[in-house]
């Protein structure tokens, strides 16, 4: 399986997604979520690049802290480069399953859009309930890939590359399981919340339009030769942009849990 990987070019696509309005307003939800106090020690696992945490530091305030971790290095240096000046955000390469962080370290973590590409999801849930003190707050948020609605004339080729794009991540249906896998690692569930990615217009600056490019490039260099249609599926949607035609729907959900 070759998951997403992050050069120059992929994290610019990737940059264009998260500054589309629909997911920073969601980024304001997911950090109001966190409930942040001022000078607490904040976690970010899988920061991409750094949007939230610079977020998250603005709560936090000139005495919090808010460390940032991710695993490409070409998504950390933009992330570095973004909050130049910041001296309470901190930048650590690491993976998700390994924390190079002491226990009951953070008053608070967040993981967003980052577990559903972990091979090993329960033990990145065990490193952020070591890393939590005790009463510590988490967050999370995934996306099940199968809750895309996405109006295309060819139903056929959509739905081959759809099911090309799922190879992008190990668990592409991760929701489904987070609140027993939260239980079995140490936590307690407060509440879910489905939040969903609407776009009934094709806004050039919506995640929708911005996602087009990064699918169609993906299953392109996917194994099994979908270059043809993921080219073809790229351009009827275009197409359709361009006609007025535009419906597309895709649900995340987001978990908030204490560590016990």
């Amino acid at each position: 399986m070759r998951t997403l990987q992050y050069d120059a070019e992929a994290t610019r696509r990737l940059v264009a997604v998260y500054r589309t309005p629909d997911v920073a307003a969601q980024r304001e939800a997911f950090a109001a979520a966190l409930a942040l106090q001022a000078g607490e020690h904040v976690l970010d696992v899988g920061a991409g690049p750094g949007l939230l945490a610079l977020l998250l530091a603005e709560r936090v305030g000139p005495r919090g802290k808010v460390c940032g971790v991710d695993i490409s290095e070409p998504l950390l240096a933009y992330a570095r480069s973004l909050t130049a000046g910041r001296p309470q955000l901190c930048w650590l390469k690491a993976d998700a399953t390994s924390l190079p962080l002491a226990d009951s370290e953070f008053d608070a973590a967040i993981s967003t859009q980052v577990l559903e590409y972990v091979a090993d999801v329960d033990a990145a849930l065990a490193e952020l309930h070591r890393v939590l003190r005790p009463q510590g707050r988490l967050v999370v948020v995934d996306t099940d890939w199968d809750s895309i609605v996405w109006a295309t004339p060819d139903r056929a080729r959509h739905e081959r590359v759809m099911a090309s794009w799922e190879a992008h991540a190990p668990h592409p249906r991760l929701p489904r399981t987070l609140a027993a896998r939260l239980a079995g690692a140490g936590f307690e569930l407060r509440r879910t919340e489905v939040m969903p990615l609407y776009n009934p217009s094709a806004c050039e600056d919506s995640y929708s339009r911005q996602m087009v490019a990064l699918i169609a490039d993906f299953v392109a260099r996917a194994e099994g030769g979908h270059a043809a249609d993921a080219s073809a599926w790229a351009d009827e949607l275009n197409q359709e942009a361009a006609a007025g035609r535009w419906f597309f729907s895709l649900n995340r959900y987001l978990f908030v849990a204490t560590r016990c």
